[in-house]
């Protein structure tokens, strides 16, 4: 006779599903790769817009590709008014990630060849998705908190230019820098739920913004990216650093979770969290 046995349900995790040479997760050593280039002198080194362009053409740009990349992305910033409209009528409490979630399918609708699959109307896609998803996000922090909303400045550069559509006020280059280096090191993680999410997806033969609002819906998940959100959770909670022990203690003897603590795939150390 056959028993029954509990087994806790942990997703995907540690299911093969294929191979991607995009980047490179080295747990046992506390390493990330992308493209072959280390996190780290990738953080040190790097911007934003120079490590998109690592992700997405497998090499590092010139300085001329450089600056016409970073001209497309500022070109594409901003996104159409029917959509800005659009989360003007959600309530203010909806979930950002379900705001952006719903914004980026729509995004198909101004797609003048949305059946063509060529590289190049695939690459045009993904640069719009990189440029467009800060400036929705912005968007709705300023809509759901009932100011103005910010148009992009082309002038800034990615980093900064979200923290001048959230604000009002162009930023330091110290906090723009800080925020850079941020974008960098969480550019890419291979084949993770959102990412894994996209590509089944995109199996189908449905569109990139399809495949995108799928990997945003995964990673609201708590398992996920959704545990940033835990984190600042716990942070508002917590609110003063002479209450984080007394905190930590209770949750523990409650038998709770917290999150934020190292990532399941490290067994050192997080490369990211070092830098």
């Amino acid at each position: 006779m056959l028993e029954k046995t509990e087994t806790k349900n942990i997703g995907l995790r540690g299911i093969k599903v294929a191979d991607t040479k995009i980047s490179l997760v080295d747990g046992d050593n506390g390493a990330l790769y992308y493209r072959g280039y280390n996190i780290v002198d990738l953080a040190k080194n790097s911007t934003f817009e120079e490590t998109a362009y690592l992700l997405l053409n497998g090499e590092l740009p010139t300085r001329k590709q450089l600056v016409d990349f970073a001209s497309q992305l500022a070109a594409e910033r901003d996104v159409p008014d029917a959509i800005v409209q659009s989360m003007s009528v959600r309530p203010a409490n909806a979930s950002p990630m379900s705001v952006i979630q719903s914004t980026v399918t729509m995004l198909a609708d101004y797609d003048p060849d949305l059946r063509d699959e060529s590289r190049e109307a695939n690459h045009r896609r993904a640069v719009q998705l990189i440029a467009k998803m800060p400036a929705m996000i912005a968007y709705w922090e300023r809509i759901r908190k009932k100011r103005g909303i910010i148009k992009p400045d082309p002038n800034l550069s990615h980093a900064a230019n979200f923290l001048y559509m959230i604000s009002g006020r162009k930023p330091g280059a110290r906090i723009a820098s800080v925020l850079d280096t941020c974008l960098v090191l969480h550019a890419d993680h291979t084949f993770n739920a959102s990412t894994f999410a996209a590509r089944e997806v995109a199996s189908t033969r449905a569109h990139m913004f399809a495949a995108v609002s799928a990997a945003v819906g995964a990673l609201s998940g708590e398992l996920h990216g959704g545990a940033n959100e835990r984190v600042m959770e716990m942070l508002m909670q917590i609110k003063e650093p002479g209450r984080v022990d007394a905190w930590v203690r209770n949750e523990l003897q409650s038998g709770r979770l917290i999150f934020g603590m190292g990532h399941a795939v490290y067994r050192t150390n997080d490369p990211r969290a070092l830098v």
